[in-house]
């Protein structure tokens, strides 16, 4: 079974088992994503019904195209500008073509939102450690005593050599 699906503002063809780079979409490699803007859906030659069907997909990974470079020119004006630009995309590795199904929730999740506030409980005594042992910073000098200096003269100009006749 294939799909025409819409992302990132382009169409592409898929089928179970294909991989395709597609403007850069959030999420991590091995994260599954579902893409639910699916335009068409066929199984050989016939066309079937694309209302309700999702197509999932797993990020491969977060990647940046080719670099294109973008060359302005005015001719006869000494008017050039050279730019480059490299596209954020993504590889994805299409796992199913078929109907909605509400996902389980991620049981990875919960364990990390856990964790996280003990790394940081670690990382607290050590911030205040590396304040109590840092020296205490001098006074910065007063701007009145700059003031009170002499002013200094602008140096003498050199006269020109003569020269001679």
């Amino acid at each position: 079974m294939f799909a025409i699906v819409r992302t990132g503002g382009k169409q592409y063809r898929v089928a179970a088992g294909d991989k395709i780079a597609v403007e850069k979409i959030d999420g991590e490699a091995g994260d599954t994503v579902s893409l639910g803007d699916v335009l068409l859906a066929g199984d050989g030659g016939e066309v079937k019904s694309a209302d309700g069907l999702v197509v999932s997909a797993e990020i491969i990974a977060q990647t940046r195209g080719e670099k294109v470079i973008v060359f302005k020119k005015r001719r006869r004006h000494n008017y050039r500008r050279r730019n480059g630009h490299r596209q954020s995309l993504t590889l994805l590795r299409i796992l199913a073509v078929g109907e909605a199904k509400k996902a389980a929730p991620k049981k990875e999740a919960a364990p990390k939102a856990e964790a996280a506030p003990a790394v940081e409980a670690k990382a607290a005594p050590a911030k205040e450690a590396a304040k109590k042992e840092a020296a205490p910073k001098k006074a910065a000098a007063p701007k009145a005593e700059a003031a009170e200096a002499p002013a200094k003269k602008p140096a003498a100009k050199k006269a020109a050599p003569k020269k001679e006749a």
